[in-house]
């Protein structure tokens, strides 16, 4: 669902039943549906491969499905994608997928090269050569490599896609992994480099070493040679923690090492570890995303703190003097304090200067500020495009004011520029996507609906400049509305091809629980006040109706994840706004999800069920219970993944065997591989897009 943290770094058994704790562990037991949960038993895979054979005959037998399929594929595969970089060295390396790399590759080139339209790459790994000659089926987790020679470095590799995955040395100048090196076995957690021969491991030591949401509740130091059981104890969190980690800044000059102890989502605690092992914690609100950068550290809050003799509110940017903040002073400068328009998007630090991102009713806009003798002073980033979503990350923020700049939206290719904080010259583009839809036809709008309790609730609106309002246009809804993450316009040409380019409708609702007005706008949404998000979004779809864009029978959303909660609800709650539902890798039996897999640690997020007060509110969001055989439901398809190890596929499976046994129109697909994102490659992501845009159309279409 989302990131752990900094340091780390995603039905009633019968309709309207109220039941307490004793009343639901009744019902767990007699859930008829439960045997699903074992995700590898053979008659659990069995049910699945049936599912998906008819869902198979029902939208992918026709010639349409196979062109769709194939166009998307071939978007996917396309060498004409951006390559994102990151330097390393005097090196710029990719991860890379195409028709010819199934897996992957992971290569390098230099600057200069990757200026060129067709840069000369080096390969330095190939995973469908590596996956041939193991007999494995590795998906790329990424490298962690140790400077300044950046030439050993640490591989995370998975098998299928899950979150799960193993760690191996790898020596970049012999390109060969190195004999008797470290290694990590298959497991949620990390390596993490100290030197050359010392790591932090945090990782499944054996029974009680793991959190009840199956993260890392210990961590050690582990030297070159040693076996695991001979690493060292650094921190042992506690059972009900979600996640223990440790890193090294090895940031020259300013070397330090930390201790994280994520307690629950927006919620950690942060340890300086002196040379001696002692652990000093970061005395700052447990709520605050914490981060270090040379002599600065700075908070980001969540919640309003009332330090230094005045308040600042959540949603605010603090920074000060990290030594002098663990010394004990308590002396800011707020870099940014939010208004009910806008909240902070991200801040990027490059040598000499702080990029602030700030996002206003849900637009980017730019701000360089620089530290000085007498405080800091604010300057625009030269160049900044007016429209569409920036993203800007440094290029090295050690050695260079140098930064990455992406600019991008619904229907524009996204740009890739290189720009310098600080100076005078406009930013370079190095990269533009082709267009792989015909945009000529849409246009953006951005609308505001009304919410039940009378909140302003924006999304955006991708449509035909023709567009009648006579309701007939067939409407994507797509949302999301959990653990503070913002929905900003971005280019799909998945989206393009399969929905615009055929007269479609695309909306994105902006609703509670996400981040687009800060903190402020997630915490609206939390456990008892989810039903908030959900009314947030039908206002949307109500709000598409009002203005005749669209209408229930050509109206149909889509989510995954905590958007497949969303969709869910949206199926269970709201079915007479709809025209066809899509849930992807979905949360749908809220009894039981807090023992599943990571489930633990969203708790947080929608509560403890097994807390009768805390039940009483959850079942009123638990899609699984709030189903009723009775009631007319439009058209849905259920879409997951056996190797999702985060959210468990037992939460799709029992929700299709739920509406399926009581005659409903639901259809099933599962793949077998896929991790969380649902697919392990870009043929799988194509055959899994072109089902649910072409189970859409064949529902909403004129």
């Amino acid at each position: 669902m989302s990131q752990l943290s900094k340091l780390c770094r995603a039905a009633a058994v019968a309709a309207g039943l109220s039941m307490g704790a004793a009343s639901a562990q009744e019902a767990n037991v007699s859930d008829p549906h439960q045997w699903l949960e074992a995700v590898t038993d053979e008659k659990a895979l069995d049910w699945v491969r049936a599912q998906n054979a008819q869902a198979e005959a029902e939208l992918a037998a026709t010639p349409e499905f196979k062109q769709l399929e194939s166009d998307l594929l071939a978007i996917y595969d396309s060498d004409d994608k951006i390559p994102g970089v990151y330097k390393q060295g005097e090196w710029y390396y990719n991860f890379w997928r195409d028709r010819n790399h199934e897996r992957g590759i992971w290569r390098r080139t230099t600057l200069e090269e990757y200026r060129k339209p067709q840069p000369k790459w080096e390969t330095v790994l190939d995973l469908d050569a590596l996956n041939r000659a193991e007999g494995e089926n590795w998906v790329w987790h990424g490298a962690n490599c140790l400077r300044p020679a950046y030439t050993r470095c640490l591989i995370a590799l998975s098998r299928g896609g899950a979150d799960a995955d193993v760690t191996r040395e790898f020596d970049v100048s012999t390109k060969s992994w190195v004999e008797g090196g470290f290694f990590r076995e298959e497991a949620k957690g990390a390596l993490g480099w100290i030197d050359q021969d010392n790591v932090y491991v945090y990782t499944d030591f054996g029974d009680g070493s793991l959190t009840s949401s199956g993260y890392p509740r210990i961590v050690k130091q582990l030297a070159r040679g040693q076996s695991m059981d001979q690493a060292t104890l650094v921190y042992e969190g506690k059972p009900d923690d979600m996640y223990i980690a440790a890193m090294r800044d090895d940031t020259p000059g300013f070397e330090r090492d930390f201790v994280s102890r994520t307690l629950a989502f927006y919620n950690d605690e942060l340890y300086l570890r002196g040379a001696d092992g002692t652990l000093t914690k970061v005395d700052a609100p447990n709520s605050a995303n914490k981060s270090v950068h040379h002599d600065w550290l700075m908070l980001e809050l969540r919640e309003a703190w009332n330090v230094g003799g005045r308040e600042y509110p959540a949603g605010s940017l603090l920074v000060t003097k990290f030594d002098d903040f663990m010394a004990g002073k308590r002396e800011f400068d707020a870099l940014f304090e939010p208004t009910q328009t806008t909240s902070l998007a991200g801040a990027t630090w490059t040598k000499n200067h702080l990029v602030l991102n700030v996002l206003e009713d849900v637009k980017n806009t730019l701000t360089v500020l620089t530290p000085g003798a007498s405080g800091w002073t604010r300057s625009a980033l030269t160049g900044v495009p007016e429209l569409g979503t920036v993203a800007v990350s440094a290029v090295d923020s050690d050695e260079s004011d140098a930064v990455w700049m992406t600019v991008t939206d619904y229907l524009t290719p996204s740009t890739l520029m290189l720009a310098e904080v600080g100076g005078d010259r406009a930013p370079e583009t190095l990269k533009t996507m082709p267009a792989f839809f015909d945009a000529s036809t849409h246009e953006v709008e951005q609308h505001f609906a009304t919410s039940k309790d009378g909140t302003r609730v924006p999304y955006f609106l991708v449509r035909p400049k023709n567009m009648p309002l006579d309701g007939s246009n067939p409407t994507l809804l797509y949302g999301y509305g959990g653990f503070e993450i913002s929905l900003t316009p971005g280019y799909s040409g998945g989206v393009g091809k399969g929905w615009l380019e055929k007269g479609g409708v695309y909306a994105v609702a902006n609703i509670r629980g996400g981040g687009e007005y800060g903190p402020r706008w997630h915490q609206a949404a939390l456990r008892q006040n989810r039903h908030k998000a959900y009314e947030d979004f039908a206002a949307v779809a109500q709000d598409m109706i009002d203005r005749r864009i669209t209408s229930p029978a050509h109206l149909g959303i889509r989510g995954g994840s905590n958007g497949g909660l969303l969709t869910g609800n949206m199926l269970t709650q709201y079915p007479e706004l709809f025209g066809a539902v899509v849930i992807q890798v979905p949360l749908l039996d809220m009894q039981r999800y807090h023992q599943l897999l990571a489930g633990a640690s969203w708790m947080a997020e929608y509560g403890n069920p097994d807390k009768p007060e805390e039940w009483e509110f959850i079942r009123t969001f638990s899609p699984y219970h709030l189903f009723d055989p009775a009631k007319d439901y439009p058209p849905t398809l259920i879409l997951t993944s056996t190797r999702d190890d985060r959210v468990h596929p037992g939460h799709a499976r029992k929700m299709h065997a739920l509406m399926s046994a009581a005659g409903k129109d639901v259809r099933y697909y599962e793949n077998i591989e896929g991790g969380h994102g649902g697919a392990a490659n870009n043929r799988q992501q194509a055959h899994m897009d072109a089902l649910y845009l072409t189970f859409l159309w064949q529902q909403l279409g004129k």
